[in-house]
């Protein structure tokens, strides 16, 4: 896999692990008074964003993605399902690498 795969397929795990948070776990802690998955996901959550960071990084340093798209990427992060709407930028990323 290389790394623009391993970027794509991390962020949109730490997407899904972002909406699990805001929409599963956040409820269940504030309405049910269960904060157990808060705690899970959470931290699933937290370290699934330090790899996307790395990643993104080791990505910009690599010169696999250009300054801009990796902004995009990182603000993109913070919103819900904002990881969802970058993900066809890094797929043709990826085509473009696979071509040439």
């Amino acid at each position: 896999m290389n790394q623009l795969n391993l970027l794509r397929y991390t962020a949109l795990t730490e997407g899904v692990s972002w909406l699990l948070l805001l929409f599963i776990a956040m409820p269940l802690k504030y309405v049910w008074g269960d904060p157990t998955y808060v705690k899970v996901i959470g931290m699933a959550h937290g370290v699934l964003f330090i790899a996307l960071i790395m990643l993104l990084m080791q990505n910009l340093v690599d010169k696999e993605i250009d300054k801009k798209e990796a902004i995009k990427i990182f603000i993109a992060s913070f919103v819900p399902f904002g990881t969802f709407v970058t993900d066809k930028s890094l797929r043709d990323a990826i085509a473009i690498k696979v071509r040439s």
